[in-house]
Parts: structure tokens; sequence; C-alpha cells
């Protein structure tokens, strides 16, 4: 099979998927030709039994060997990104098709945007199916852990490439975030866009964007992101546009970083949301009891049973979830409690904030809103209400949206550190990290036999757990139930 079977093989798929129609065939074909630098087409019939991603390895193996690009990850990203671009639609021709189903059917609108986004390679499907994935049982229900093993790491060659590249104010585009990325090509250091679209979605007034996330963490997982690139606020809007968007998409649940350092998101400086077709741990999570707002006796308030403070409103007036939640945060933003550690302000300084999640529930909206704090201490100088120093071996970076929900992102290291885990638990003599030392010890001494797989997975699901209690600020006993209860009479 030569490298013109494989363009074929390749367009061939493309046809099979509805990628493209059949009068687009010949046209897609050349163009892919032209990024390989063909001008012939000389095909000897071979197959494979392929993908589109096995075949985009191919064609980019090929690139490098004749010098087309250098072997380097951005390079190699940009090559099979500009190659998939000839068999997407352009951004208008997308909306329009977006919009037509959208008519007939929600659903059926992000079905195809969804399928469009796996089918083009933009999902890296592949390399996410690498992760380690499983759950936890834990008295706040089962946890998702997942171990991410799908964004490939860097070679010294990239990071060198990197090193050489020049950073400016003027950098184009502005953030990861930008709409400007929507077909942009892709440079050292910055990814390639070349197969990326974006939805138009108009919220509270303004325009938003919906794409998906390239590496997904959960089913649909989605990216609505603003216009402008301006800095991430939680205000009555954000609870407003939220909202609006279960309203426009009920299938979807939407939520938002918190707007602060240490408990917000990787990306704070552009104003954005995460949404998905998947129902977390804590959207499943009981209430630990129910309470009254005055002046609002048709919306139902709880606080629910989870390690972090959440507090739940539902009802059907989305204007009216909106002005409440306004009041919980503005009362929050200004609330301190020295007895648990939760201080307000440092002079001038913020240190209170909410991640804030909205869905349907038939008829009515759902709008939790997570209670945070990002003060530090010296006891704790990452956060007090952060993962402590003894689950860093597990976890230590921030904690955000997706972890508030229920599901533990965790780094690579942890594939191979938790299988020595595994044997040395099991009684074989294997070394572990130092940083495992200890639980592994306590693990070794409670292990009574069965699947150690499982037994260890389980532990961690305990420790993912523990770094969700480290974060609320109320915390799961007497005293914390206590204090969120002093928070509520103030509302």
């Amino acid at each position: 099979m030569n490298i013109y079977d494989t363009v074929q093989q390749l367009v061939d798929k493309a046809l099979e998927e509805e990628l493209i129609e059949k009068e687009d065939a010949v046209y897609a074909r050349n163009q892919v030709l032209g990024e390989l630098g063909l001008v012939t087409f000389t095909p000897e019939g071979g197959t494979r039994e392929s993908t589109i991603p096995d075949l985009l390895e191919v064609l980019i193996a090929y690139a490098v060997e004749e010098g087309i690009i250098d072997d380097v990850l951005d390079e190699k990203e940009q090559f099979q990104a500009n190659v998939m671009d000839h068999f997407l639609p352009r951004p208008s021709d997308l909306n329009r098709t977006f919009y037509q189903k959208y008519d007939q059917d929600p659903r059926e609108a992000t079905d195809y945007f969804y399928h469009l986004s796996q089918k083009s390679n933009y999902i890296q499907t592949k390399r996410i199916s690498n992760n380690v994935s499983f759950e936890a049982e834990t008295e706040y229900g089962d946890l998702d852990i997942t171990i991410n093993l799908s964004k490939p790491e860097k070679d010294p060659k990239q990071i060198a490439k990197e090193r050489q590249m020049k950073k400016t104010d003027a950098d184009y585009p502005k953030c990861l975030l930008c709409m400007e990325n929507e077909g942009y090509p892709g440079r050292i250091g910055h990814p390639a866009r070349s197969n990326h679209r974006l939805v138009r979605v108009e919220l509270g007034g303004g325009q938003w964007m919906l794409q998906y996330s390239p590496y997904v963490y959960y089913n649909e997982h989605s990216i609505v992101l603003s216009e402008k690139h301006t800095p991430m606020t939680i205000d009555k809007k954000t609870f407003d546009e939220l909202l609006e968007f279960t309203d426009k998409f009920p299938h979807y649940f939407i939520g938002s970083n918190a707007d602060l350092p240490i408990v917000g998101g990787s990306i704070l400086s552009h104003d954005h949301y995460q949404a998905g077709r998947y129902e977390f741990a804590m959207a499943k999570a009981e209430a630990s009891y129910s309470f009254t707002i005055d002046g609002h006796p048709d919306v139902e308030a709880e606080v629910l049973k989870w390690p972090m403070s959440v507090i739940r409103l539902r009802g059907s007036a989305r204007a009216e979830l909106a002005q409440i939640a306004e009041h919980v945060l503005e009362t929050w933003r200004d609330y301190s409690d020295e007895a648990v550690d939760v201080i307000s302000f440092s002079k001038d300084e913020p240190h209170n904030t909410v991640t804030p999640i909205a869905r349907r529930r038939g008829d009515d909206f759902e709008l939790d809103l997570v209670l945070r704090n990002n003060r530090t201490s010296e006891a704790h100088p990452m956060g007090i209400f952060h993962p402590h120093e003894e689950v860093h071996h597990i976890k230590k970076e921030n904690i955000g949206l997706i972890e508030v929900m229920g599901l533990a992102v965790l780094p690579a290291r942890l594939k191979d550190e938790l299988k020595e885990v595994e044997r040395f638990v099991a009684g074989e003599a294997y070394a572990v990290a130092e940083h495992h030392q200890t639980w592994a010890d306590e693990l070794k001494a409670a292990y009574g036999g069965g699947d150690v797989s499982t037994f260890v997975e389980e532990a961690v699901g305990e420790k993912f757990k523990q770094v969700l209690e480290h974060a609320g600020v109320f915390k799961q006993d007497a005293d914390g139930a206590a204090a969120f209860r002093r928070f509520l009479d103030t509302l």
C-alpha cells in the first residue's frame, strides 16, 4: 500500500463517515495531495483496516520522512489539522446546518456537531481511549476517576523550539479560548486549530461560541466561550447566561469555574463555561436538609450531602433563580467566620466566590452554588480550602469545575505509580515512589486479599473524596454543619 492508497483510503473514510459528499471526493483528495507535495496520483489499490487517526499517522510519518515537516509535536499536529480541514464545512455552512437541525430538536443539532468534531479528529478519540477511568464508591455517591493519558508529552525537540519562539503582547490569538482560534493553523507553542469549528450561541444578548474539548473528560464535554477576550467574573449576568443556556439546550448541564486564583480554572483570562451531556455524582447528590429564602416561597433551597459546601436552588422561573443566586453570592462575598477559617478579604484582596452549575429537571431549572474561598496560610501555603499536603501524592492541582462535580482528573504519572503500589500491597518485593510510601504501607496493612487493583482503585477514590473535603469551606462535622447554618441565617 503506497502513499497514494493511504490518501484514497482517507477520502473513502471521509465519505463513509459522511464528512464529505461524493461530489467533494476528487477535490478533497487533491487538497491532501497538495499538503504532501504530490502532483500525481498513482495508487496501487492496496487497503488496510484503518481509522481516520490511523491513516493520519501514516501521512504524518511520510511528511516527516520527506522533510515536509519536522519531527516535533506541534508541526505534526499542524499537519494533521490542515489535512482534516479539507473535509470540513466552512463555519457559515456548519452553523446553518446546526440551526436547521436545532429547529427540529436541540439534541439533533448537538449530535451533529459532536459527531463531526469526533470524525474530523478534532476530538482526539484515539488518544482519549488511552485514559484510565474507573468509579469509586463513597458515601457521597460513585466518584469518577480519570488518569489523563490523552495529551501527548513534549519531547526535547519540541521544548527547544518553544524556547526559540519570542512571545509578545501582540501574539495572536490572545489565548487558547479566543474565537480567533477557529481555523488557525497553529505555531510552535500554540496548538493547531485548522479543523476547529465554533457554533454561535446568543446568551444574555451577547455572542458566545460553542465548541467541544479536544480531550473530552466526559460525554459531549463542551466549552462555551465569550466572543470577547475578557476576564472571568461571576455575577448575576453569569447566572442569567447559565440558565438561559439550559433553556436553549435542556439536555446539557453548564457550569463555570470560580473567578479567583487557586479555586478557579486554569484560564481565568477569558470568560467561558463548560457544558456537556453527563450526570456527575454531585448532580445526583441527595439533600442534607432544606431551607427557605424569604420572599421566594416557590423556590426550593437545599444544602447537599456532598464533601464540598453546596447550595441547590430549584424552581420554574429562571429569572427568580438568578436573582436569588446573586443575593447568595453578594452575601457570601462579604461573609467571614473566623471560627472555621473563612475570611472574606485580606485588605482589598477578595477571597470568597462560587462555582455555579445549572441544569434542567423537567420543567424546572436547577442551580448549584458551590461556596469557595481561596485564602492561604502558613500551614497551607497552596490554599486552606485546597488539597492538603497529605493528598498531594495523588492530587495537588486546583479543584476546578470538573473536580467539584465529582470527576478527578489525575496526572499521567499515576498509571505506572499505582501499578507499583498494587505490587507492593500484594506482597511483592517492589519499591514504590517515595511520595506514596506512607500511603502504600497503610494499604498493605489494611489489605485482606482479593483483587488488589480494585482495592487500590477504591483507595484512590477515598483520597479524592478527601481532596474534595479539603476544598469544602464548611467541613463534614458538627462544627462545619453549624457554621453552614450560620451563613444560611444571613440570607
